[in-house]
């Protein structure tokens, strides 16, 4: 018999497990063990594995049973992964000049289709960058969260293409704000994002059964 921390051969008996196990201490340096535990902790290739597959559209019962690991160790993985995520952007830095961005903002869910999140994204229509990203209501107090979280030569130089929605009209300076329609064209890049963003992630398709029951987990997995 081998102390698992230390390896020392100094053990001895000490009682039993709540799973009726014989239990051992090392008299070394007093770590309490079992003879093959039941629980192993888990490879850091599973590991590595979850988290690639949770950026694919599959459901956390579906990571489960093809990494051969439970669902409620799954979900835990998720979780820390997603408040792992960083809430910036990374953005290239840009010369005062023209710049031209799209805004949209899109309907997702939490919990249930009551409780409704608004996902307001900018982007540079020229790189394609993500610029910004607010995730609240409808609200003008939204509108106002994506436009400060536009890096500052943008907020002072960019033309901004939205849709018709007012919260655009109170928030964006009017100088360099245009409301678009659809068919102008002007939104496009931002429009297509939205709809790579709904096949990649099962949680914002329109009519899914693949609720966030967290909002920060919604955060995190967008």
């Amino acid at each position: 018999m081998t102390c698992p921390t230390c390896g020392s051969h100094d053990i001895s008996k000490n009682g039993t497990s709540h799973r009726g196990k014989q239990n051992y201490k090392c008299r070394d340096c007093g770590r309490q063990f079992v003879e093959n535990p039941q629980w192993q902790p888990k490879p850091k290739e599973t590991k590595a594995l979850v988290n690639r597959l949770l950026h694919e559209k599959i459901p956390l019962a579906g990571i489960a049973r093809a990494t051969e690991t439970s669902e409620s160790w799954v979900q835990g993985q998720a979780n820390a992964a997603y408040e792992s995520v960083p809430q910036t952007a990374e953005v290239v830095p840009k010369p005062q000049g023209p710049l031209k961005v799209q805004m949209d903002e899109w309907r997702s869910f939490v919990d249930h289709k009551g409780n409704k999140q608004w996902v307001w994204l900018a982007m540079d229509a020229e790189t394609r960058e993500i610029l910004g990203c607010h995730i609240g209501d409808r609200s003008r107090a939204s509108a106002r969260a994506l436009w400060e979280s536009l890096p500052g030569v943008y907020r002072q130089c960019a033309k901004v293409y939205t849709d018709f929605w007012e919260a655009y009209v109170t928030v964006i300076p009017s100088r360099r704000h245009e409301a678009v329609g659809k068919d102008s064209g002007l939104t496009s890049y931002i429009e297509r994002l939205n709809n790579t963003l709904r096949q990649r992630v099962a949680r914002l398709v329109r009519k899914t059964l693949s609720f966030s029951k967290k909002l920060e987990n919604h955060i995190g997995a967008i």
